[in-house]
């Protein structure tokens, strides 16, 4: 029988004692890499021992970007990664020391044992809104902390994400993404990050904001709920396309953790919903009494457990935006949950009356300019001129603050079919979203109005001839209440 701390070598049959087994490769003279947990297109991550402290950790070594320059590469990775380490937040893996060694960059980190939402995902399939809604809300606060240090992640995404079993998570790489992508540091250029989880201004080449990371858990939770991608198209350009100019659907989760969603994928990130109205959504969503109602007729049901009534306290009231904006939600996804106290808000006090353009309707001819946002007149029949409209550092009476593409709008079947029956629904559903987000920033003693076709205008009209662009558009305008009736005598300023 063979010593006990002899080992075979399968390939020779010879034996070898453990002392003569190599030792483990050392970091900064502490830390013991015992084996490789992981790699990716950024390094690879150890499982290491802290020989001076005796506990086990996790080290990423970080891989030199193609052309990057040491210095450079070193320098960011350093600053960065030291400012992410400064966090302090529960869902924030926390780093303890960051090592520059024999051309290597090492980030030594909380070792946390617990699938990636990712892999939870890939094993499970879509996971139960509740669930879905937590983690949210946990990365949320991560991303709070951060931005309020000044940090944007840049790489929010399942696989960055990590869910132990008693329902703690954890948002790892905290200034890595940032810390790598910087133009100095690839000769190509080329933006590092997740395609299918890149917000739409950095797919169109602008910084990346803290709403960019917000974006980016929209559509990390779009995949946790539906167990699918939310822009997966067949290459990285039609996935980039589909983040900038399409729309996409939930089919399993509705509520408020549908509005949290889709508020959080808005293209604009000057429309999308903020941080904390997002968070207050998944809060609601997370919670026993926010359970997602018996879906229409024809819809897929929600396969989790149905939740137990329990005896609660008076509910507190609840902001009456939130019904608003999940309502709208649920209008913009192309359908309504008649009986569910979500789909009937409380008759929001900001709106306006919808009014039509175009022939026969209420403002018979309207331009919209493509250079000013302001409206220096009234609303009224006489119409609006390419000239009423100016820059909103003049005086004036509303603002154009959003502009949408009804459904069907290049769709000549759609025309065929006739006038929608839920425009005018669908319309102001989206001028209330976007009324109640940060596309505008001081609503104080403002009402918006929603404008849709005519049903002349939609059935007839397929081109503005001043501008070129389809009829079929809705229009949302905020300004003083008497801004919408023609009567209005002071002009905002």
């Amino acid at each position: 029988m063979s010593d006990p701390d002899e080992r075979r070598n399968p390939v020779t049959s010879e034996y070898t004692t453990q002392a003569t087994q190599p030792a483990p490769r050392l970091v900064a003279g502490r830390y013991a890499l015992l084996a490789e947990l992981g790699r990716g297109g950024m390094g690879v991550v150890w499982r290491a021992e802290d020989r001076v402290i005796g506990r086990h950790v996790a080290i990423k070594e970080l891989r030199l970007p193609d052309g990057a320059e040491d210095t450079v590469f070193g320098e960011r990775v350093l600053r960065e990664v030291r400012t992410g380490g400064r966090l302090n937040d529960p869902a924030v893996v926390t780093v303890f020391d960051v090592v520059a060694e024999q051309g290597s960059t090492f980030i030594v980190m909380e070792l946390v044992e617990a699938p990636t939402l990712a892999e939870l995902v890939r094993r499970q399939g879509p996971l139960p809104p509740a669930q879905v809604a937590e983690i949210g809300r946990q990365v949320l606060t991560a991303l709070q902390a951060a931005h309020g240090a000044g940090i944007v992640h840049r790489d929010v995404k399942p696989g960055n994400i990590m869910v132990a079993p008693n329902g703690r998570v954890k948002l790892t790489d905290f200034g890595i993404a940032q810390a790598v992508d910087d133009p100095r540091l690839t000769t190509s250029g080329m933006i590092i990050g997740s395609p299918a989880f890149m917000a739409p201004e950095r797919v169109a080449g602008e910084e990346a904001l803290p709403a960019s990371d917000l974006w980016s858990l929209g559509a990390t939770l779009f995949f946790a709920a539906e167990g699918a991608l939310a822009f997966d198209r067949p290459t990285t350009a039609a996935t980039l396309h589909a983040i900038l100019h399409e729309v996409p659907y939930l089919t399993r989760v509705r509520g408020p953790l549908a509005a949290a969603i889709m508020g959080l994928l808005i293209t604009s990130p000057q429309a999308r919903i903020s941080a904390d109205q997002a968070h207050q959504l998944l809060s609601l969503a997370a919670t026993p009494q926010a359970a997602q109602p018996t879906p229409p007729h024809g819809a897929p049901a929600w396969s989790g457990p149905v939740p137990t009534k329990v005896a609660a306290a008076p509910a507190k009231r609840r902001p009456w935006w939130i019904a608003a904006v999940v309502a709208a939600v649920l209008l913009l996804a192309g359908g309504f949950v008649l009986g569910d106290r979500w789909a009937t808000p409380d008759p929001d006090p900001a709106m306006r009356p919808t009014q039509t353009y175009g022939s026969g309707g209420d403002v018979p001819a309207l331009v919209v300019s493509s250079s000013y946002p302001c409206l220096k007149i009234p609303l009224s029949g006489a119409g609006v001129a390419q000239d009423d409209w100016v820059d909103c550092k003049e005086l004036h009476f509303a603002e154009l603050y959003d502009t949408a593409t009804t459904y069907g709008s290049n769709d000549s079947d759609a025309v065929k079919a006739g006038y929608p029956e839920k425009l005018r629904e669908w319309a102001e559903a989206r001028c209330a979203m976007t009324f109640h987000s940060n596309a505008v920033r001081d609503r104080t003693g403002l009402t918006y109005q929603a404008l849709v076709p005519s049903r002349q205008a939609w059935e007839t009209q397929t081109e503005n001839s001043y501008s070129g662009e389809p009829v079929r558009k809705v229009y949302c305008l905020a300004g003083k209440p008497e801004a919408f009736t023609g009567a209005v005598s002071t002009p905002l300023e």
